[in-house]
């Protein structure tokens, strides 16, 4: 793995697992300095976290809280699908035990897709799947996602839920 990859996961996983005082800060103070490694919502997540919780609604589910360390964590794992131009759930283990530590979660689970250009695609895409989809309808309480662009222009997309 090259070093740009793995280096800023050790950073954000170092910064999990080693802040000292992490016990003591309140979740909005933890939350603003861990959002300084996510960039701010793009239009395309917004669309797709309507569109999930719209059809969340749709078949009589609670909509979901979006939550910024979700974000982090999602941006985190989608920078690195970027720069090895693959998708996958590689780490999926740290990720979850952050936000079990980190955000009280009790249930974590994650989707992930590449090369769809809209939101709608996207969404379609994971409810025409059964696993995607048990997500998309699972007993969570919180949710966000992170999308980016490689060098080609293709969309990469992470959309973590939780539990708490």
């Amino acid at each position: 793995m090259k070093l740009s990859t793995y280096l800023p996961m050790m950073v954000l996983l170092a910064m999990f697992t080693f802040s000292c005082s992490s016990e003591d800060l309140q979740e909005d103070n933890f939350e603003s300095s861990l959002m300084e490694k996510a960039p701010p919502a793009k239009v395309i997540e917004v669309e797709i976290l309507e569109l999930i919780n719209n059809y969340r609604i749709g078949v009589n589910l609670t909509p979901l809280n979006n939550l910024k360390i979700i974000k982090s964590v999602a941006y985190t794992h989608t920078d690195y699908m970027v720069s090895i131009n693959k998708v996958s759930h590689d780490y999926f283990f740290q990720r979850k035990s952050s936000l079990v530590k980190n955000a009280s979660a009790i249930k974590v689970t994650e989707n992930v897709a590449y090369a769809y250009n809209s939101a709608e695609s996207v969404v379609n895409a994971w409810l025409s799947s059964p696993g995607h989809k048990a997500n998309i309808e699972g007993d969570f309480t919180d949710f966000d996602i992170s999308a980016e662009q490689n060098s080609e222009g293709k969309w990469y997309f992470t959309n973590i839920f939780i539990k708490r």
